[in-house]
Formats: structure tokens, sequence, C-alpha cells
């Protein structure tokens, strides 16, 4: 049986990091991607099968790096099995009063990026006729809150792509993932984001506090990247893979507090709801 193919993105830091390292453990062969590759090339010197190991330059915004990236995989080990899209980055600051091209610049990562991936990797799952993506939202792809207001956006808008998606590849014999972690130990919050200095002052006890609160939790976050990288790998050899996957305590709290919360105001508003369709005759 050949090893399977697991090719990363945003693999230099964070959760990518852990899974990289995690996977060199296990039987699977591993592309390591990112914007800067020495980073990896560092952290992976202490692994002795570097056979199981490419390590690319890997912009998700250059499509023609992706491309390169792609041509080399297929060429050396004639097979993609795995496609987790994992680089992004966080831009924190109130709705209002933010910058409009630091904004669009997340946008072109966090959603933008995983279309450019999915549009080199698709046709290579396609003639396999097997494959499996796996998607990298959050729980803030499920809820929002303030200060948050454009990461949230790229990540809704990544879980309706993925969605659909799905959808339509299941029939080509291809899986699909979303994975919904909530808050883990890595530098997201720090050296991953992006924050708004210029928020106005009416935005303190709103989207400045949260932003505030994130910061501070920041080295104190109750996930484990190490588990997250292990039940990644462990999803991936279930034969019926799921959809969602919630990955933390606090993104399974607040999703289900969030739903559960939704589906009591659908029922509470359902003669509103109901009210708009055209009655049928005799009623």
């Amino acid at each position: 049986m050949t090893k399977d193919v697991w090719f990363i993105t945003g693999a230099s830091t964070g959760l990518g990091k852990s899974l990289v390292q995690f996977l060199l453990t296990q039987k699977c062969k591993v592309v390591a991607t990112a914007r800067n590759p020495e980073v990896i090339r560092k952290y992976t010197q202490q692994y002795t099968n570097h056979d199981d190991l490419m390590i690319l330059p890997v912009d998700v915004t250059d499509k023609q790096q992706i491309a390169t990236a792609i041509e080399t995989v297929v060429k050396t080990w004639n097979q993609i099995d795995v496609l987790l899209n994992n680089a992004g980055y966080a831009y924190f600051s109130s709705v209002e009063f933010a910058d409009d091209n630091k904004a669009k610049s997340m946008f072109d990562v966090n959603f933008w990026g995983v279309k450019n991936m999915l549009d080199a990797v698709l046709p290579i799952m396609r003639k396999q006729k097997s494959g499996h993506i796996m998607n990298v939202s959050s729980l803030g792809g499920l809820r929002a809150f303030a200060g948050f207001g454009y990461y949230h956006a790229t990540k809704f808008a990544l879980e309706g792509l993925t969605e659909s998606l799905s959808q339509e590849v299941a029939p080509l014999g291809i899986d699909v993932t979303l994975l919904e972690p909530g808050d883990f130990k890595t530098d997201f919050a720090d050296r991953s984001s992006v924050v708004n200095t210029s928020i106005s002052s009416v935005y303190d006890a709103t989207a400045g506090n949260n932003i505030k609160g994130l910061q501070k939790l920041s080295g104190h976050q109750p996930g484990n990247p190490s588990l997250f990288a292990k039940v990644v790998f462990d999803t991936h050899q279930i034969e019926d893979k799921p959809f969602r996957l919630l990955l933390g305590s606090d993104a399974y709290e607040r999703a289900t507090e969030k739903y559960k919360d939704l589906l009591n105001k659908f029922e509470h508003n359902r003669e509103i709801t109901l009210a708009t369709d055209f009655h049928k005759k005799g009623k």
C-alpha cells in the first residue's frame, strides 16, 4: 500500500506546524508549504525520514507558485491524497473604521487562497477518483463576536463554499471536511494577527474589549495543537468522514449555545415566518 500524500498550506507555525510534526511520525508523505519554507526546514531537522518530507514555497495568493508546487509533487509522488488548507491569519477591527486594504488582503489569503488551492488540486483528485479536502475554518465560521467581523466574514464565506463543494465532489469520490477549532495555544492572536489601532473609543466596550481579551488569552488557550494534529490524522482514517468537526471544548460549548438559541428563535417567530407564503386555496 502506498503512503498517503498530505499537502499542507500555512505549515510554518501554529496548527500547520503541529500537523507536519505529527505526520512525520506516521506512515505518510508530507508536503509542507509556507511563504517562508526555511522556517519549516529548521523545525523538521530533527526528523530522520526526510524522504517522506517535501518542503516547498507556497504563497496561496500566487497561482503560478501553487501550480509549480503541485507539479513538483505529482512528478515526484504521483498523487495528492489530502489537501489541508490551513494558511490564514486575522485582521482584528471594529466593522466601522476598518482599513479596506487590510480586510481585502485577509480575504485574499483566507478565502481566495483556498479557492486557488482547490483549482489546482481538484483536477488531480478527480483523475484519481479519490481524495480528502480539509479546510481549516474556525468556531468563528459559525459564530461571530464584536471586534472580529472581517475575520468572521472570511470564515463564514469559507464555510458556505465548502458546504457546496462537498455536495459537488461527493459523487466523484472526494471527501470534504470542515475543521472548526476554538482557541488553541498558537501565535494566532499575537504574531499572526493584524490589529487596527485606529478604532474609535466608541467601540472600546465592544470590539476593543474583545480584542484585548483575546490578546490576553494568547499563550493560555485551552486547545493543544499536538492533539489537534492527532485528531485530524485520525479523522482522515475514518471511512465515513465527518463534514463538520468542532475541535475544542470552547468550540463545542459556544457553537451549540448559538445553535440552540437560533432554533429557539426560529420557533418563536414561526408564525411570522410562515405568513410570507402564498396561501393555498381553501385555506
